[in-house]
């Protein structure tokens, strides 16, 4: 089924890149909980919903495209849903939001099906791919930061360095530091390894406690929060989440593109400047942010740290459905997780090292052309700042063609992008965001 023999290896090899990935990406059903959490969402619906995401895609992956590559709802688009779209776009709540990320799991699968995708894909420059790209890391690091008071709000200054003294920040900076070192070594599941690792010292320091227990059967107390796609739509419609919407899908479509094309080519599957079989790994994510949402998690996306099970001899859909199983085996675990998830310095040094490796983009700038650096450069600044992952896309739409018609470059400038830069000129004028 998974053609190992093709493919140059076992099912032994496959099964410890499996171990590897699973553990390399754990993290999640930890840290997006902790977000969504903030939005109001049950911390359970959001824990069980993530696994759910997260074994749907992976095993489309798996069965139907046959690659090593695992899915899960994507780190920043969960921090857009808590912090920029609930509660702050036209005061929606977080069904009406899920309603958005259904939505936009619908179009991506019409996307996936369609020539659409491809060309939305080498419309948008590469310039603002890359600032979007590492502004969200910014956007997510400093969420990390303010989290475990590291960083507080400033009357004078807005923000300003936290109580360095204080029990919260002290564990979140050895966190911080273990979780570093790992990383450095290069060790597999570095993420996991600290958080266990800064809640192990947690529990020693009377700051972690399992009232709860360790195990529980895995349930969703809401059941199906968004169970009617002509609701869902209506939904949309009338909050007038189109930018949402966009946002999601934008986002996810270069964040799971580029993944899923760059641990390719590392598995060496790519066959010249094609990857075979992408239409079902586009489907994969697709329908795991279509579902994930329908149970109560932001969009899900192909995971880099999938590189790891590369690493590891993965070149198989098998590795995907180790990992799935390992999700499943992990959905028995919610009281531990929960417990864990209630220490904010526990989890947010994963969130400000995945910032800073998703801030590795900025270097893919093209810093000496202003036209394109200063777009870039606006949406990096912009998105934490305003606290709004869409206000930055839409800031470098609008920048970046006014720039290239400045320089007498207009031409340059794909049609689709002029359309995007006036939906959003409209967005941010007279709808609220």
């Amino acid at each position: 089924m998974f053609k190992l023999k093709e493919a140059n290896t076992n099912t032994k090899t496959e099964v410890i890149a499996g171990f590897t990935t699973f553990l390399t990406m754990v993290y999640i059903i930890i840290v997006n909980p902790v977000i969504l959490s903030d939005a109001g969402v049950p911390f359970d619906q959001v824990f069980t919903a993530t696994i759910i995401s997260a074994i749907i895609g992976t095993l489309w992956m798996a069965l139907a495209a046959n690659y090593p590559i695992a899915i899960a709802p994507g780190m920043g688009l969960n921090a857009y849903f808590a912090y920029s779209v609930v509660g702050s776009y036209g005061n929606i709540d977080y069904a009406t939001a899920f309603a958005a990320v259904f939505v936009a799991g619908l179009i991506f699968v019409i996307l996936s099906l369609t020539p659409f995708r491809k060309k939305l894909i080498e419309a948008i420059p590469d310039n603002l791919k890359h600032g979007i790209t590492a502004g969200i890391g910014l956007f997510i690091a400093f969420i990390g930061l303010r989290l475990t008071d590291i960083i507080v709000a400033d009357e004078a200054n807005l923000v300003a360095l936290g109580d360095l003294h204080s029990p919260k920040v002290v564990l979140a900076l050895v966190g911080l530091a273990v979780t570093l070192v790992f990383y450095a070594m290069n060790v597999n599941g570095a993420l996991f390894l600290g958080m266990i690792i800064t809640g192990v010292i947690a529990y020693f320091t009377g700051q972690l406690k399992f009232d709860a227990g360790i195990m529980a059967m895995p349930h969703l107390p809401e059941g199906l929060i968004v169970g009617n796609p002509i609701t869902a739509i209506s939904d949309v419609i009338q909050h007038g989440l189109y930018a949402v919407v966009f946002s999601f899908l934008l986002v996810t479509i270069f964040d799971t593109t580029g993944t899923m094309i760059g641990v390719a080519q590392q598995a060496g599957l790519m066959k010249g400047n094609e990857m075979p079989r992408v239409r079902h790994a586009l489907l994969a994510d697709s329908f795991g942010t279509s579902i994930g949402a329908m149970f109560g998690t932001s969009p899900t996306t192909a995971y880099i740290e999938s590189s790891a099970g590369v690493a590891a001899g993965g070149r198989t859909g098998l590795t995907g459905l180790v990992v799935a199983i390992l999700f499943a085996v992990a959905a028995f675990f919610g009281p531990l997780v929960g417990a864990v998830s209630g220490i904010a310095a526990i989890t947010a040094p994963a969130l400000i090292i995945v910032g800073s490796l998703m801030m590795g983009a900025i270097a893919h700038v093209k810093w000496s052309e202003f036209d394109e650096a200063f777009p870039a450069f606006l949406v990096i600044l912009s998105m934490p700042l305003t606290s709004s992952i869409a206000t930055g896309i839409a800031l470098g739409f609008i920048s970046y063609p006014l720039m290239k018609v400045v320089k007498g470059k207009g031409k340059q400038v794909h049609p689709l992008v002029y359309v995007f830069a006036v939906l959003f000129l409209y967005q941010l004028v007279f709808l609220p965001h």
